[in-house]
């Protein structure tokens, strides 16, 4: 078989490594983190310990560059794994809240939250959506009031992952100069959580986070103020990159569960993954995920060549989140009546990911995103 065009064996036993190392030291955990819907702090100490929190982050801060297809490999498998929750606390805490610091936050803030976030050792959430705006980040309310020395930020966000047990929040908000990003202190004097029930995801914490006058010091603004709208646009491309990556990693999990459990399964004295109907089904549902496969790879490598692929981010994220309903549901039909106990696995999974199309930009943005630049030829240039 031909090398593969994106992969390096360097990839291949960066992958062997993390899938063991999340079998022994974290699977095994899963049922009690989902009852108790927290992932302990030893948890992300041993991720930061093991390096995975590292890359991606300048190494003059604990981190470790490193190249598009690493990322690839590390989402995957925290995905093929079978917890959301985790997988999403995880890639939150590394691509969407602390990504910022390491692109425009001061050293200061570096040394201060990026390098501890780095080693597990402090977690981080982004505060971007709002009760009564959503993830439309010219409409955020929440606003910090230049008060010389230091700002005074009030108002709220809601669905935020990680934000019931998170250290810090890179916070998206209103200044005098426009929107800007400021981290703050999540023990400050003014912040208080409300920890948020969901259908599934429930390792992951989320929280509503409300600010009643908080004291913010000014130098924990990331970047220059009124800034933050083109940090936020430009961040996007590479959560909806992620989220498409990590439903990958999810399709793959729950195609190989779903064929054994089809191999081991008999039903009129055979195996039921001899039955035409439901191997033809399965053959379909593989070569949709070789499609959607394929379309986050060749993104990927442009995305890694320095192309600003908004167009194919978001079509991956569309394509991949919907996919990845449809074959969890198609999955669980498979099982009968056991796919409907909890007992068996796949009842988590349905439950987890039908967050996919919802969270980092529903579907509904994506196709608008995609239709502005396919009908209406707008075009989309990297701001910052």
């Amino acid at each position: 078989m031909p090398k593969s065009p994106f992969f390096t064996e360097e990839h291949t036993l960066f992958r062997t490594s993390i899938r063991e190392f999340l079998h022994k030291e974290m699977t095994p955990h899963f049922g009690e983190w989902e009852a108790n819907e927290q992932i302990p702090r030893w948890a992300w100490e041993k991720m930061g310990e093991m390096g995975y929190l590292a890359l991606g982050h300048p190494e003059a801060y604990g981190g470790m560059p490193v190249d598009w297809f690493t990322h690839v490999v590390y989402c995957e498998e925290l995905s093929r794994a079978l917890n959301a929750g985790f997988a999403a606390a995880m890639t939150v805490h590394q691509y969407m809240a602390t990504n910022h610091l390491s692109r425009a936050g001061s050293d200061l803030l570096r040394q201060k939250y990026l390098a501890p976030a780095i080693q597990g050792k402090k977690i981080a959430c982004l505060g971007m959506s709002e009760p009564h705006v959503g993830s439309n980040v010219q409409g955020l309310k929440t606003f910090a009031q230049d008060m010389g020395d230091h700002y005074l930020v009030t108002g709220s966000k809601i669905f935020i992952t990680n934000g019931y047990y998170a250290d810090f929040m890179t916070l998206c908000c209103n200044t005098d100069q426009g929107i800007s990003l400021i981290v703050v202190d999540l023990d400050a004097d003014g912040v208080s959580r409300n920890k948020l029930k969901k259908i599934g995801w429930h390792s992951s914490d989320t929280a509503e986070v409300f600010f009643d006058q908080v004291k913010v010091p000014k130098e924990n603004l990331i970047g220059e103020a009124g800034k933050g709208f083109y940090l936020i646009s430009d961040s996007l491309q590479t959560e909806r990159l992620i989220a498409s990556i990590s439903s990958l990693g999810t399709l793959d999990g729950v195609m190989a569960m779903t064929q054994q459990y089809m191999r081991e399964r008999e039903a009129f004295g055979r195996p039921i993954a001899k039955f035409q109907a439901l191997r033809h089904r399965m053959a379909d549902l593989a070569t949709e995920i070789e499609a959607c496969r394929q379309l986050i790879y060749s993104t990927v490598w442009k995305v890694e060549n320095g192309v600003f692929a908004v167009k194919e981010c978001s079509m991956c994220k569309l394509y991949s989140a919907e996919l990845t309903i449809k074959v969890v549901n198609e999955c669980l039909q498979m099982y009968g009546g056991y796919g409907y106990m909890e007992d068996f696995p796949i009842a988590q999974v349905y439950r987890d990911c039908r967050a996919g199309s919802i969270a980092g930009g529903t579907s509904e943005i994506m196709r608008e995103i995609i239709a502005k630049m396919t009908l209406d030829g707008v075009e989309y240039k990297q701001a910052y």
